[in-house]
Order: C-alpha cells, then sequence, then structure tokens
C-alpha cells in the first residue's frame, strides 16, 4: 500500500494513500509509527499524526511501506494558559490568546490546551504556528457589537489606489471582522485536532441575512496572505462563509472537516477568491449552502485586478450535505484556470459539480479546460450543473439577465469554454442528470462526457436543476442541454430516467460514442 507525506508542521504530520478510491480507502489500514500501533483501522485515504515533538525524526508504517518524516524545528512555544486565559466557557480569553500570538517569537508556536475559550476577532500573525489541542474550542462570542467594522476599502496614500479590507460576495464592502483573521500574513500554521466554533447558532448572525447594510463576519478570513496550511481542525457554525482566502497564495487544507446545519444562510465551506495554489485535501464538509465554492470577483474586482483562481487541487473530498459539492461562480469576473478536481465523495448535497454565471460577470470571467474525474455521487439531486443565467444578486432577475433573446455580446459577456467529466458514477440522481444552459450570444463551448454512470431514485422528487428564471421543476431528466456548441457523450450509461436520454437544444455538434 503505498502512500506519501503531504505535509509536516512541528507537531503534526499529514499523508495520503495512493490510490483511486473515492475518499474511503478500500480497506481499513493500520499505521504504526517508530513500529509502534498508532491508529487502528483507518478508513480513509488521507490520514494524519498530531502531538508530535518538534525537531524529530519519526518512521510512518502503512502494511509494508515505510515513509520517514523530520517534524519541523521551532524557536518558542508558548501555551496561552501562561498569558491568564481561563478556558471555562464563561470567561473572555481574546486578551490572552492575542497577547500570546503577539509576543511569540518568530517561528514559534502557541498552544491552545483542551477547554473552552470564548473569544471576540482575533488577529493572526506571520511566522507562527498555532496549535490547538484536541479537546480545545475556540468559541465567538455571540454580541455581534463585539465585532468592530472593518471598511470595505482604504486609500493608499502613496499609489493613489484603493486597498481592500474587506470584501462581502465578490464586491469591497464594510463587514465585521472574521473570527480568526490573516492580513498579509505569511507562513501560517494552524494545526491540532481543536474546534473553530463560529457559535453562530446562539447568536443573531442568521437573521435577518438579506437585510444586513453590513456584512456578517467570516469564520476565518486571510486578505493577501501566503503560505497558510490549516491541517485536522473542525470549523464550524460559521456566521457566514467559513474559510474565505482573499487574493491569497499556497493556501491548504488538510485532514479537517467544516460543518454548519443544513439550513443556516450562507454557510459556504471555503470560498477562495482571486487565490493562487489551493489545496484541498482529504476534507469533510456539511454545510449550509456551497461546500467549496471558488471565486474570483464580481465585474469591479475582475476588472480592475485582473487576478484568476489559479492552480486549485480538490482531491479526497467528502461533501455530505451542501447546496453545490463543487462550484465555480458565481462571483469569478477574474476568470478560473488549472483547475483538478478528482478522487471525490458527493453525499446528499443539492447539485454536484455546479457552474453559475451569468450576464454582467464580463469578458474577464473566463473559465476554460477544466476536467472533474473519478468522482462517485451518492443521492445529489442534479450531479451536474453550467448555468449562464444565474438569478442571485438584487438585479439577478432583471430581463437582462434572464432572457432568453440573443444580446449583444460586449465587455459584460461571460465566456465558457471546455469543461470534461469523467470517470464518474451517480446514483440516486432525483431532479436530472445534467443541465447545462448556455446564453444564445455566447454558448458554452463544449461539454464532454466519459465513462459517466446515472440511475435515479424510485422516490424521487422534482425542484428546478439551476438556479435561473422561467425553467420549469424537473424529475428524473436525462442530460439536458441547451446553449452548448458541441456535445460529446462517451460510454455512458443511464437507468430510470424519464424521456430521453439527451435532449440538445441550440447545439452545433452533438457526438455519440
Amino acid at each position: 500500500m503505498q502512500f506519501h507525506c503531504l505535509y509536516v508542521s512541528s507537531v503534526s504530520a499529514c499523508f495520503e494513500l495512493e490510490n483511486s478510491a473515492p475518499y474511503y480507502a478500500e480497506a481499513p489500514y493500520d499505521v504504526y509509527v517508530n513500529g509502534a500501533l498508532a491508529l487502528p483501522g483507518v478508513r480513509t485515504n488521507v490520514f494524519s499524526l498530531f502531538d508530535l515533538t518538534p525537531d524529530t525524526h519519526y518512521s510512518v508504517r502503512v502494511g509494508a511501506v515505510t515513509v520517514t518524516v523530520h517534524t519541523l524545528g521551532e524557536t518558542a512555544c508558548v501555551n496561552v494558559r501562561e498569558y491568564g486565559a481561563a478556558g471555562d466557557g464563561v470567561h473572555d480569553d481574546t486578551t490572552a490568546i492575542q497577547s500570546a500570538i503577539h509576543t511569540c517569537p518568530a517561528g514559534g508556536r502557541v498552544r491552545i490546551p483542551a477547554g473552552t475559550y470564548v473569544i471576540r476577532p482575533l488577529m493572526l500573525r506571520s511566522e507562527l504556528t498555532l496549535e490547538l489541542a484536541e479537546g480545545a474550542v475556540l468559541l465567538a462570542d455571540t454580541d455581534e457589537e463585539h465585532y468592530p467594522i472593518l471598511p470595505g476599502e482604504i486609500g493608499d496614500k502613496e499609489s493613489g489606489r484603493e486597498v481592500q479590507v474587506s470584501s462581502w460576495e465578490g464586491t469591497p464592502r464594510s463587514c465585521r471582522q472574521s473570527i480568526l483573521s490573516g492580513f498579509y500574513g505569511k507562513n501560517i500554521h494552524i494545526v491540532g485536532r481543536g474546534v473553530i466554533d463560529g457559535n453562530a447558532q446562539n447568536s443573531t448572525w442568521w437573521q435577518d441575512v438579506k437585510t444586513r447594510p453590513i456584512g456578517r463576519p467570516k469564520l476565518v478570513f486571510l486578505n493577501h496572505c501566503e503560505n497558510v496550511t490549516f491541517h485536522g481542525i473542525l470549523g464550524k457554525n460559521s456566521p457566514s462563509w467559513h474559510f474565505h482566502p482573499f487574493f491569497s497564495k499556497g493556501i491548504s487544507f488538510y485532514d479537517m472537516a467544516v460543518e454548519a446545519p443544513k439550513d443556516s444562510p450562507n454557510t459556504d465551506g471555503t470560498d477562495p477568491e482571486s487565490c493562487d495554489g489551493v489545496n484541498y485535501i482529504g476534507v469533510r464538509f456539511s454545510v449550509g449552502d456551497d461546500a467549496i465554492a471558488i471565486k474570483s470577483g464580481k465585474m469591479y474586482m475582475g476588472a480592475r485586478y485582473k487576478t484568476p483562481a489559479i492552480r486549485h487541487v480538490i482531491r479526497n473530498c467528502l461533501m455530505e450535505y451542501a447546496h453545490g459539492a463543487v462550484v465555480l461562480g458565481s462571483e469569478m469576473s477574474g476568470g478560473i484556470r488549472e483547475l483538478t478536481v478528482s478522487q471525490c465523495l458527493f453525499s446528499h448535497t443539492d447539485r454536484g459539480m455546479r457552474i453559475k454565471t451569468r450576464r454582467g460577470r464580463g469578458n474577464t470571467c473566463v473559465v476554460d479546460g477544466v476536467e472533474f474525474s473519478n468522482i462517485r455521487m451518492d443521492n445529489v439531486m442534479c450531479p451536474l450543473v453550467i448555468n449562464m443565467f444565474y438569478f442571485c444578486d438584487p438585479d439577478g432577475k432583471t430581463e437582462y439577465v434572464w432572457s432568453k433573446e440573443t444580446l449583444p455580446v460586449d465587455e459584460r459577456t461571460p465566456y465558457l469554454g471546455s469543461f470534461t467529466f469523467r470517470d464518474m458514477e451517480c446514483r440516486d440522481c432525483e431532479w436530472a442528470a445534467g443541465y447545462f444552459y448556455g446564453l444564445p450570444e455566447m454558448p458554452i463551448g463544449s461539454v464532454t462526457i466519459d465513462h459517466v454512470s446515472f440511475t435515479f431514485k424510485v422516490d424521487a422528487s422534482s425542484g428546478h436543476p439551476a438556479m435561473m428564471s422561467y425553467i420549469n421543476e424537473e424529475c428524473k431528466r436525462g442530460l439536458y442541454f441547451n446553449g452548448v456548441r458541441k456535445v460529446c457523450i462517451k460510454n455512458m450509461t443511464m437507468e430510470g430516467q424519464v424521456g430521453d436520454e439527451i435532449t440538445a437544444i441550440h447545439a452545433e455538434e452533438v457526438v455519440r460514442l
């Protein structure tokens, strides 16, 4: 059984089996460390070791294969209890923990031992490891007034340009400060088996979400950060999005989980925006909105900065409940490039692979050459969706957005190129196998479905496969294409659908092999 090391910090290490099974290993296995059994009966392809000693050599064995790792050294380790943190779930521990973060030497570790630490917003800093030990909970304060308001933009006197401080759904906007924030930080590790709990279910954050003049905080917001890793932790119950990297580079999420009630508003798992190099490996999501939503700003941000989302890897992840499992958009005016999604399991999500855009996202919204492969979907309402009429935003239900007439191509028109869906098993579908709807003036370039099987649930419900105006509810529909230049179907099987397996309207070429 081959495996390799994905990541090592001063006190933890993460490993991945080399196989093709989505998320779960083909059979349970044991992990030995320095000859002693450390993890019996592991079931997932990604596993981790915690509570390691800094600057120490370890031998890790699975089956007959041994991998050696050496933990990173560190300059210091400070315990937040030494700074007066109570960890009793009652006292406010913000000042104690923030003081530990600020005074820890560069290259050091701030350790949060078991306990419940009530906190207001905390600021991260460069060259830091923040360790949440097993049983440690950072529990967010429930009083909205304890969250400072950050402006959407501030002026840079030297350059004369605006600098983005806070963002809401693709545009600069004043927001309450997030529970953990990093600004221009580098080389940050947040590791351990502890919890960052947004505590929104006990606050007012999930109330009146559409009428708030000030944006809600995220669980974690990273603005122009580099080389930040989250390993092992559980993030839960965020006031809005859980993890929001913004114009950042080298962000990784390894062997961790993100949780929120399935009816909680806008609690996306992670929304990287205009980021370069993001890894999601071995992550479990169960949230109230999209699990992973890759973004690059609305038209203002995309046209001004022309910064695409680039080099994202999603592998060995489990999406249990979400509106969409892996989503591109809708705020992606800067474009998306070099995305790899593979070896994932989607269960009970509304949609599986979901791409959403609309007129007004702009001609810098270019998404092309995207491939999703080796995916299993169970009880997903509609596995595949590409929608160029996405109706959210205040103007989302205007005629300009919903019109099916051929409108002029201009600077507001997005472009979706080629998309390949390969080696997938989609079981117990309900609304439709796939729903692809391109603009009449800018059709989707091509959709290839290769070695994919679909089966429908006997008692399937009906619903709208895409969030767009003036479409009918569907139940057990096959593959629907409207406004796709080229459709290529290879080795596809389908069982239990009502009507034709394939419907293609306004398609220049349809090939089935």
